[in-house]
């Protein structure tokens, strides 16, 4: 019963017994995130920032931008990987 208790101590795999290793976070996913912390953090206080000067088709470019990015980075990696 014990040795049971043992084997199976926090951070490790309890089939190996050997640390398992820690995943790190999605970085989409941690923005995401942020963002609606922050909208809901200042819904919450009263203030609503002003967006009329705001022009949705930024969001357009910045995901082109973005999207322009990701494949140049794709295109550059080790084929080996795959």
């Amino acid at each position: 019963m014990t040795s049971e208790l043992n084997s199976n101590v926090a951070g490790t795999d309890p089939d190996t017994s050997t640390p398992a290793r820690r995943r790190m976070p999605d970085p989409v996913t941690l923005l995401i995130g942020l963002f609606s912390l922050g909208v809901a953090g200042s819904a919450f206080l009263g203030r609503v920032p002003d967006a009329s000067a705001f022009d949705p088709r930024w969001l357009l470019a910045g995901a082109a931008v973005l999207l322009g990015v990701l494949l140049l980075f794709g295109s550059l990696r080790n084929r080996q990987d795959r």
